[in-house]
Order: C-alpha cells, then sequence, then structure tokens
C-alpha cells in the first residue's frame, strides 16, 4: 500500500524516465526500467526535422515518430493534427465528445480497437491508423483527408471538395500551417547551362559558295624594281 501512495503522488516523475524500445518482434514497448528494457534491435527515433518536435515531449514525440513510422505516416504530419487538435493534452475532450491528443470519438476509437482514450500510445495508435485510412481513401491528396478527419469522411466523399464549414476550413488551414514537411539533406540541385542557340546558315549564292581568291599580279610583261634609294620604278624592260 505505501509504494502505491508513492507511485501515486509522482507519477510525473515516473513518466519522465519512461522510453520508447522495439523487441526484436516488432513489439514496441513504453517502460521506466530502462537497465532491465529489452535491447531496441531497431532504431528508435528521437529527433526530427519538423519544429513541432522540439515542442512535444520527448517521450510523446518517441511514441509518435515509432508509431507513425509503422504505418509509414510522416510523424511531422502526426504531430500538426496532436498540435492542432488538442495541443499536446492527453486529457483533452471536445464538446463533440473527442477525447484525447487526436481527439478521437468514441466510434473511431472502437473502430481501431482503442479502449482508454487518454491512455497516449492507444490514442496515438487509432489516431494515425484512422488518418492513414483517409489518405488511401483520397488517394494522397491532404486537405481532403485532412477535412474527412474533422467533419467525417462520408460527407468529403460525398462533396468531393471540403466542406463549406468555418471549423473545417480552418482546422485544414491550422493543419498545414503546423506541418513542416521534411526533406532529405542532400547536394544543392545544379542547373544544367542552357544549350546555345542554333543558328541557321544563310544560304549562299552558288557563284559565292566557294570564293577563289586571286593574287593581286602586275599587268604581263611589267617589271618592279627598288634601286639602292627605295626607290619603286615599273618598267618593261626586266632587270638583268
Amino acid at each position: 500500500m505505501v509504494l502505491l501512495v508513492v507511485w501515486a503522488a509522482v507519477p510525473s516523475l515516473a513518466e519522465e524516465k519512461i522510453q520508447a524500445v522495439v523487441t526484436s518482434t516488432g513489439r514496441i514497448v513504453f517502460t521506466n526500467l530502462v537497465d532491465n528494457a529489452p535491447a531496441p534491435l531497431l532504431p528508435v527515433i528521437t529527433e526530427s526535422n519538423d519544429v513541432l518536435a522540439e515542442e512535444m515531449p520527448s517521450v510523446l514525440r518517441s511514441m509518435v515518430d515509432v508509431i507513425s513510422q509503422n504505418h509509414g505516416i510522416d510523424p511531422a504530419l502526426v504531430r500538426a493534427v496532436i498540435k492542432t487538435e488538442s495541443n499536446f493534452n492527453r486529457w483533452a475532450v471536445s464538446n463533440k465528445g473527442a477525447r484525447g491528443l487526436m481527439q478521437l470519438i468514441p466510434a473511431t476509437g472502437a473502430r481501431y480497437g482503442v479502449r482508454d482514450f487518454f491512455d497516449p500510445q492507444q490514442n496515438v495508435e487509432g489516431g494515425v491508423q484512422y488518418l492513414k485510412f483517409l489518405l488511401e481513401k483520397f488517394k494522397g491528396n491532404l486537405d481532403l483527408s485532412l477535412a474527412a478527419y474533422n467533419a467525417g469522411e462520408h460527407l468529403v466523399e460525398r462533396l468531393g471538395r471540403i466542406p463549406p464549414i468555418p471549423e473545417t476550413t480552418n482546422y485544414v488551414r491550422k493543419v498545414r500551417a503546423n506541418y513542416v514537411k521534411k526533406t532529405a539533406p542532400g547536394a544543392p540541385a545544379v542547373t544544367p547551362p542552357a544549350p546555345k542557340p542554333v543558328v541557321a546558315a544563310a544560304p549562299v549564292k552558288p557563284a559565292e559558295q566557294q570564293p577563289v581568291k586571286q593574287a593581286k599580279q602586275e599587268k604581263p610583261g611589267v617589271f618592279r624594281t627598288v634601286d639602292e634609294r627605295g626607290v619603286v620604278t615599273f618598267s618593261n624592260i626586266g632587270p638583268p
């Protein structure tokens, strides 16, 4: 009983020591017994290039990274949804009954096996699966998928566009603003030089096609001589 009281009195201290590891079977384990935890055979991501990663608590960030990657969803997108939905508050409840980090309604949560909506792992697992379903349903169209997450998939499917509901349009805009897409590092693209323009040659007249350069010749029988004073003399009498 004493141990239970102590544990209940300091839940935050225990949660701060929780780490996520992945076992050899692919199971995600969250534990505060770091020394006795299974060795992470797969890397557990703890860093990300999106700005919300720094704002999110480290334990939650690691969990979101692992769950998102397991389902092939960009963790930055999941963070943007959580930021918009609950501002990282696991106890959030909307006036429509949506609960937890990703604000799942009971029907949607039950669809993906969520029993405790305030358990971060269950809530994020269910929310990520639903987000993946919507992205596949709307063929990767992010705006329609986000609108469906907010207003319902059937309404968006029937309209074929974002419903003209202020709450939904604002929701899509906010998630978009919070979503910072990561880019892989690499060498900057080099723009190839533009090819030199090809100038067509002007047509040449047949007579000018192969011009013949004739050497300057003196008149027949005329000889040119220069004396010792530099005087040039032309004469029909050749030099001796």
